[in-house]
């Protein structure tokens, strides 16, 4: 809105042209998110500490992270969605279909979420609503979501899926484009939230992955450099990257709370709206196998999961001494640091290997 309102003094005030470059207004949503979840964090968490919304721990994990996380605030996600969603309304091009994709799926990822962290807190366990309940709203919301983008979007190729490494293979999907990107946001929505389970787990490589989809959704969107790259040029992709440094900015202020010892934890309000964002981002971008690629730590959680509950119910036998894989290492005696810190190298290696995609083709 401020970004809309600003060009109408361009040819008053021909220092405002700068706000036409996206360059510049993705580096304004970074810095205005940033600052905005660094004031209004100590409040909030304070105001949650004296309300009693903590977090309830399973009793089944590690005896020192139960300790440790007893207490401790919980739905921080309220302050990223805040701090993503101000930055947004201010720097983006509310006109563009693909912005107001990234925010309907945001928000209302983020209230499913908001209301299953109010479900474990008011009968404070860590269950929340049913598992079923929850994939089938999610479900419900992206193809909600997903219709609405089909309709709208001026790309022809929107059904066509690309192959990293490969410039020539190309798989239109037709109508199936729309379970498969239903899949990709559920999928990567419940990835993120089982990675959120340690300090500062899931916050860094969402915004790894968000800083890899900022630079893709501008090469993307830039017939230029897309043509250069030899990738699918759309046009309008580029004002995505103005929704990913939004991320990056909120996620970046929120990790100064969220670093060990977290004094709050981002809850299912936030991991299930971060998500989604980057699988809606990632169906936008036409980069969702690179979007696997990037986020292949949440893919390992996930899997990770899925291997055990298969595993277990086939032979009554666990794989993993704890499933997600993260809370494994810390049966085995890691400390929470060395856990998070070694997923964290794991993560930026992958974001490399995702963006060097781009080039090997």
């Amino acid at each position: 809105m401020l970004y809309q309102f600003l060009l109408n003094f361009v040819d008053t005030f021909g220092f405002l042209n700068v706000f036409k470059y996206l360059t510049f207004r993705t580096g304004l949503s970074v810095f205005t998110s940033l600052i905005i979840v660094l004031i209004i964090g100590g409040p909030f968490i304070r105001f949650f500490s004296n309300q009693k919304i903590l977090n309830p721990i399973r009793d089944d994990g590690p005896e020192d992270h139960i300790i440790k996380k007893i207490g401790t605030p919980t739905m921080g996600g309220v302050i990223i969605l805040l701090g993503l969603l101000i930055s947004v309304l201010c720097w983006g091009d509310l006109s563009n279909i693909n912005i107001l994709f990234c925010i309907f799926i945001a928000v209302s990822f983020g209230l499913l979420g908001a209301f299953d962290d109010y479900k474990k807190i008011k009968h404070s366990n860590s269950s929340g609503i049913s598992s079923k309940l929850k994939i089938i709203l999610q479900i419900i919301i992206s193809i909600t979501g997903v219709c609405f983008f089909v309709y709208f979007v001026d790309y022809q190729e929107i059904t066509n899926l690309y192959f990293p490494f490969f410039k020539n293979l190309i798989i239109n999907l037709g109508w199936f484009f729309i379970p498969f990107s239903v899949f990709v946001i559920v999928g990567s929505s419940n990835a993120v939230n089982l990675t959120d389970g340690l300090d500062g787990l899931a916050t860094v490589p969402v915004i790894l992955v968000a800083v890899c989809f900022a630079f893709i959704s501008y090469v993307t969107g830039n017939v230029v450099f897309s043509d250069y790259l030899q990738i699918p040029y759309i046009e309008g992709t580029g004002e995505v990257s103005i929704f990913c440094g939004a991320i990056i900015g909120s996620c970046l202020g929120f990790l100064w709370f969220n670093a060990p010892p977290a004094k709050i934890f981002m809850g299912d309000t936030g991991s299930l709206s971060l998500g989604g964002s980057l699988g809606a981002v990632g169906i936008i971008t036409k980069h969702e196998i690179v979007l696997a690629i990037t986020g292949g730590l949440f893919v390992l959680e996930a899997v990770s999961v899925m291997v055990q509950v298969i595993s277990y119910k086939l032979t009554g036998k666990r794989i993993f001494k704890m499933a997600p894989i993260h809370h494994h290492f810390e049966k085995k005696g890691w400390p929470e640091s060395t856990v998070v810190i070694r997923f964290w190298i794991i993560s930026i290696i992958l974001a490399m290997i995702g963006l060097a995609t781009l080039k090997l083709r």
